[in-house]
């Protein structure tokens, strides 16, 4: 018979997945996010869905994916009725206002409440009760977020990242690489039901996100602490751990409220040396009142900005047979507008995470070198809004946007899979933006946009080299600009698939403008071959 969610159930009970792609998709918005809607990202914070005032909305559910599970039997979820239900009215009545459902509200005040709670972690006496009280905020907030299946659902990865450091240390890293990331997918499987998204519904998988990047570099720097120093990276000799954290190290580490909901990742050695006030953090710090209300004010424009343009811009669009009447500028000058909008509520969701690291101390990076000195807060620092949208390069975007994921990406994937005496390659990003797109989700939009990504970034390697090729200022200029129209054009184009996340309206939103951000990555790839700039000496080279 055929399912409300999608899919088709054979006579013996089978599930047939793959059947979902080749249903008639009749109502408008099916398998859509809407333009309301708070996805996962990569920095994915929750999986629920803000009502719109589109008529169809209440019909919409998750985008489809090839491993689909339309049915869930633990933990089991209440219906959106039943969560109401034990809510107040005045609850209710706040999130009518602001169009979300009341468990999306309850979320959110509890992502807000990860500020005043950093404030009061200053106060905590001892580094065990700061170890503890980290933990149990995080746990308690998670619990009246997510419900109480949420702390059960971050036990696994815990566990096993803990077991493989205790039990194997050699192998810890790679035990726990395979095993957080298989539980995460399976995660992501489990709870891609279109009910909840139907019933405004919300779940951990975004902490469960953050958790799983925490416990896979925590593995490895302790793994890479039994490897002599000689040969190892930067970033290894940085980062290594040569004894085993304790299980209260560990615990406040993993649940800590700082990052738990949406980031910034940060290592375990950075959170020892924060919680026992060590290295930079042994003498008393700068005062983090200032860049803790620049952040809170930038968190306020970001979100004033979303509501304002979401309205006009929906991704319910794609969909709707006007799209399709514009002309070639109109549509591409569309994509661009719903990609620009679909980055302020990160930006929002970045900037409250900012807030509660910085205030709680850990943000704090140093000194410059400046004169005087200025105090640095990078380590909570997860976008730099304007380098993201005036970007003159697409290789300057991982720098910029999902800063801290970005990084991790670098640290343990990217620079793990350059083979010892060889340059890195297209492999290499390649793969990375797969283990990027997997983590994120199982949707084919991500899938496709991460391999987009990876040939936006090539080919914008290729006009740079141009670009430093060249003597003349002008012609210099010109290829500056260039690579700035570059990044515009393909990275809103390839963003489509991130928002709309199924595989059919991907490919409409791709075909509609001609695949011209396909294409153009690929002919510079191909032209780069043909006009190969010459190389200057190594004294000369930049980096």
């Amino acid at each position: 018979m055929l399912l409300s969610q999608g899919s088709i159930k054979g006579k013996h009970g089978a599930i047939y997945p793959l059947s979902q792609n080749l249903i008639n998709r009749k109502r408008k918005g099916l398998f859509r996010k809407t333009a309301c809607s708070i996805p996962a990202s990569a920095a994915p914070y929750t999986h629920a869905t803000i009502r719109s005032s589109h008529p169809n909305a209440s019909k919409r559910t998750k985008s489809s994916s090839v491993f689909y599970r339309p049915h869930r039997i633990w933990p089991p979820r209440r219906s959106a009725a039943a969560a109401a239900a034990t809510m107040g009215p005045e609850m209710e009545a706040m999130a009518a206002s602001i169009g979300v459902s009341v468990p999306v509200l309850r979320f959110l005040l509890c992502f807000a409440a990860t500020i005043p709670t950093g404030l009061l972690w200053r106060a905590v006496p001892g580094a065990t009760g700061r170890h503890l009280y980290a933990g149990l905020t995080g746990a308690a907030l998670s619990y009246l977020s997510f419900g109480a299946t949420s702390n059960l659902l971050f036990v696994a990865p815990m566990a096993l990242g803990y077991l493989a450091m205790l039990l194997c240390r050699r192998r810890a890293g790679l035990i726990t690489f395979l095993g957080a990331f298989g539980f995460l997918i399976a995660c992501h499987v489990y709870y891609m039901s279109g009910d909840a998204w139907k019933e405004g519904g919300i779940d951990a998988t975004g902490a469960l996100m953050v958790l799983t990047l925490k416990v896979i570099s925590c593995a490895i720097n302790y793994s890479d602490g039994i490897l002599k120093e000689e040969g190892l990276r930067e970033s290894q000799k940085k980062y290594r751990l040569t004894k085993l954290p304790s299980l209260i190290e560990y615990f406040g580490y993993c649940l800590c409220w700082g990052s738990h909901f949406a980031g910034p990742v940060y290592e375990m050695k950075d959170y020892l040396d924060w919680t026992e006030r060590k290295g930079i953090w042994a003498s008393s710090t700068p005062s983090p009142l200032l860049p803790t209300l620049r952040a809170i004010v930038q968190a306020g424009i970001c979100m004033g900005l979303y509501l304002y343009l979401s309205p006009k811009f929906p991704l319910s669009r794609f969909s709707e047979p006007l799209y399709y009447e514009w002309g070639f500028w109109h549509r591409l000058f569309y994509q661009y507008m719903s990609g620009f909008t679909a980055r302020w509520k990160y930006y929002f969701i970045w900037s409250i995470s900012e807030a509660a690291i910085i205030i709680s101390g850990l943000g704090f990076t140093g000194w410059s070198a400046s004169s005087p000195p200025k105090a640095k807060w990078d380590r909570s620092k997860n976008v730099d809004v304007l380098g993201v949208e005036l970007a003159g390069s697409a290789v300057q975007l991982p720098l910029v946007w999902n800063v801290q994921v970005s990084t991790w990406l670098r640290y343990y994937v990217y620079e793990r899979l350059i083979q010892k005496g060889k340059k890195p390659g297209f492999l290499q990003l390649l793969g990375t933006q797969t283990v990027s797109a997997i983590w994120h989700g199982l949707y084919p939009g991500y899938i496709i946009f991460f391999v987009q990504s990876a040939l936006m970034i090539n080919g914008s390697r290729v006009i740079y080299r141009w670009q430093q090729a060249v003597s003349n200022s002008v012609l210099r200029s010109i290829l500056a600009f260039l690579n700035f129209a570059y990044t515009l054009l393909v990275l809103n184009y390839s963003c489509i698939g991130f928002q709309v996340l199924s595989f059919k309206e991907t490919l409409a939103s791709y075909q509609s403008v001609y695949y011209v951000g396909t294409i153009v990555p690929i002919v510079c790839l191909l032209l780069g071959n043909v006009f190969k700039p010459a190389r200057k000496p190594k004294a000369q080279k930049a980096e």
